[in-house]
């Protein structure tokens, strides 16, 4: 990567920290306002970074020239903002001024704490870093990414724009591309593709640091948030997906971001800032991954029923006695620490709850219409805005394929075509059982069975196809750390455990945020259960559900607290806080395994990151490819072919030939597909290529060859070449 390269990498982060001082909350109430500032930074940013695609691309100018000077003018404004607003409050600008800042609040936090929390602090460091390390060693080898996911970013590329290109992988084009609109401006800025698991890790980070703030916004304390975030970091499946280029955690980060926005949307009335924010994050969400509406949808009814409630009583959340509530720090006394990760406190007498008496104006009176209908139009503004974001991308679907969802293989293979009782029961089950899957196979093979039975019992096929993904069948074993599947039993167990006392008990868990609590726990809930009826069971859900675990995390973080609270009183033993604490321990180890033997990355053993090299790395999946694939891209460029022909199947990998075919300069071939699955879209003639590349079918390949040309084929690959 070039010098140049280097400085534009750095502009998506000099313009978040910019940002971060920029939209620093001004009320002295907020809570955990630099987390706060940091996800309002975070989403502009990201609705920056995704429009700035969708208008370059309209215009044909996906070049890095172009996205230089799109990045160096929003860090210029991003830049003037933060100096305006450090002169505004008068306090020094600058990065020295801001690195002894952050230091100091740091090292003023780390004296206040305990050992457990200083032990949960470095354990969840000491991840974040090797995750960090792994991400950046490791060429990206996930199976989607090599199918569909980076072949996108090397089409936009060499055509310069977003239009639709013949395929025969309709993935390509349907899935919804928000991540990796992403990893383009990497891709653009490098050159390649060495940054781009740093798009998930950073997503990774965001999800920590949201789940730790919906944790303080519910009441929690400094140890509630360490816990929550302590519980996520060491879920296998987060830290994983931290080090790849899949997008289920980019998809969870902006879900997490509605998430907070919406629980503040309970204590105070929206303005046009939190309006947009929330518009563009509900955006964001949509074009990455359409399954992660499933979330954000009862999130924003929430957020909506609380607007229409403070609108109702006439004004902003107030204290008992009419008078604005008084912020106090979180977790004082009993709850433990004195402070909040990050800096800011909670207005424990204003928490926002809806259960909780919120009092504005005259109490009793109802608010004016003009209240009323001022948030019926926020609410419409925030769909405008998401549409805003999606809209272009579903615009072109539409045109493509007559429906803003894609084709009907699309539409019919994810969702659930049954949504009977029975029906929707058997699914949940199958999902939990995946989902909370452990290595004990008696456990495992014994639940499954008393599923089957019992889905046969009440009439419903445990393998019908109208709740069952593609050919695949229940059950299967998913405890093994593989990105695409593994289960996260220890996490889940405790967010399930923490909903059910979030929805009996709330003001055992959190007694100042009861209310707010419970509310929360229901939109989980709901969420989880559509989620069930709506996407139907397969191997890889698991991934699918990792919005759902983000959101359920500070759940788990706040109970754990309650029960440490309650082991800490004067007089009190508890036996429960005791294995909470084993389980910790547990969690700890099963994050510690996982980076050191996941799959496809590891740190040690066969595979290492340290040890193994760049192309067996990259074929970690599918190890027997590698020289088959290798060899095809030698012969087929010895023939000095510029314009070559791919023949493949829906899940077949395109994206290695991007990588073996370019030219000693780095300039990618042209590739164009020999078959095409879009109705509007006619593929390539055989006989305009100068050599054909093969995968999957050779019986495929066999009937696209023109005659005379000479075929050679070695087990999964392929390549045709005309007569010299």
């Amino acid at each position: 990567m070039s010098a140049a390269g280097f400085l534009l990498v750095a502009a998506p982060l000099a313009a978040v920290l910019s940002l971060t001082v920029a939209l620093r909350p001004r009320g002295i109430d907020e809570v955990a306002p630099l987390r706060l500032a940091v996800i309002r930074a975070a989403v502009v940013t990201g609705a920056f970074a995704v429009l700035t695609v969708e208008l370059l691309g309209a215009l044909r100018l996906l070049t890095l020239p172009a996205f230089a000077v799109a990045w160096l003018i929003f860090l210029a404004a991003a830049a003037g903002a933060a100096g305006w607003r450090r002169r505004r409050d008068g306090t020094p600008w600058g990065p020295a001024a801001a690195a002894r800042a952050g230091l100091a609040g740091l090292a003023g936090r780390w004296r206040t704490t305990g050992r457990g929390e200083r032990l949960l602090a470095g354990t969840l460091g000491g991840l974040v870093l090797v995750e960090l390390l792994i991400a950046l060693l490791a060429e990206p080898n996930n199976f989607d990414s090599q199918t569909y996911h980076l072949p996108k970013v090397e089409h936009w590329v060499a055509q310069r724009g977003l239009d639709f290109w013949p395929t025969a992988i309709h993935r390509q084009v349907t899935i919804p591309p928000g991540a990796e609109y992403l990893l383009l401006h990497l891709r653009l800025f490098t050159g390649g593709d060495a940054l781009h698991n740093l798009v998930q890790w950073a997503a990774g980070v965001g999800c920590l640091l949201v789940a730790a703030r919906i944790a303080a916004q519910l009441g929690g304390g400094r140890r509630a948030q360490l816990l929550t975030a302590f519980v996520l970091a060491t879920t296998p499946m987060v830290a994983l997906q931290a080090t790849s280029t899949q997008t289920d955690l980019v998809c969870a980060a902006w879900v997490a971001c509605v998430a907070t926005l919406a629980l503040d949307g309970l204590r105070r009335r929206a303005g046009a800032g939190t309006l947009l924010l929330l518009g563009a994050t509900t955006g964001l969400t949509a074009v990455t991954k359409t399954s992660g509406l499933i979330g954000v949808g009862p999130l924003l009814l929430l957020w909506g029923i609380g607007q229409l409630r403070l609108a109702y009583l006439g004004g902003p959340a107030r204290a008992a006695g009419g008078t604005p509530g008084r912020p106090v720090l979180v977790g004082v006394g009993a709850a433990g620490g004195t402070g909040t990760v990050g800096g800011g406190g909670h207005p424990a007498a204003t928490a926002g709850s809806a259960g909780s008496a919120v009092r504005g104006g005259v109490p009793g009176r109802p608010a004016g219409p003009a209240r009323v209908v001022r948030t019926v139009a926020g609410s419409l503004l925030v769909l405008l805005v998401a549409l805003a974001v999606v809209g272009p991308f579903l615009a072109r679907v539409q045109a493509e394929f007559g429906h803003p969802l894609g084709p009907p293989r699309l539409r019919e293979s994810i969702p659930m075509e049954r949504h009977d009782p029975a029906s929707v029961l058997v699914n949940a089950l199958r999902i939990g059982h995946t989902a909370l899957d452990t290595p004990l196979a008696p456990v495992r093979d014994g639940a499954a069975e008393a599923i089957m039975a019992g889905s046969r019992a009440i009439g419903v096929d445990p393998q019908d196809r109208a709740i069952t993904f593609g050919r695949e069948v229940f059950p299967v074993p998913a405890w093994y750390p593989d990105e695409d599947r593994v289960a996260f039993p220890l996490t889940g167990a405790l967010a399930l455990v923490g909903a059910v006392l979030a929805l009996a008990r709330p003001a055992r868990v959190a007694p100042a945020s009861a209310g707010a609590l419970r509310a929360y726990a229901v939109v989980v809930m709901a969420a989880v259960l559509l989620h069930t009826a709506m996407i139907k069971w397969q191997p890889w859900g698991n991934r699918l559900l990792l919005y759902a675990l983000v959101l359920a995390a500070p759940l788990a973080g706040l109970w754990l607290d309650a029960l440490f609270r309650r082991r800490l009183a004067p007089g009190r033993r508890s036996v429960a806080a005791g294995l909470a604490a084993t389980v910790l321990a547990t969690s700890a180890l099963a994050g510690v395994l996982t980076l050191s033997y996941g799959f496809p990355r590891r740190l040690v053993g066969a595979g290492s990151v340290f040890t193994t090299s760049e192309w067996d790395t990259r074929f970690l999946r599918r190890p027997q490819w590698t020289d088959e694939f290798r060899g095809a891209a030698d012969a087929v460029r010895a023939s000095g072919a510029r314009r070559i022909g791919l023949v493949q199947q829906n899940d077949n990998w395109e994206y290695p030939w991007w990588l073996l075919l370019r030219d000693a300069d780095g300039r990618p071939p042209e590739l164009v597909a020999l078959e095409s699955v879009l109705p509007d879209l006619s593929p390539a003639a055989p006989a305009s290529t100068d050599a054909i590349v093969c995968t999957g079918s050779r019986a495929a390949c066999v009937k696209l060859v023109p005659p005379g040309w000479t075929l050679t084929w070695r087990g999964y690959v392929g390549y045709a070449l005309p007569p010299a």
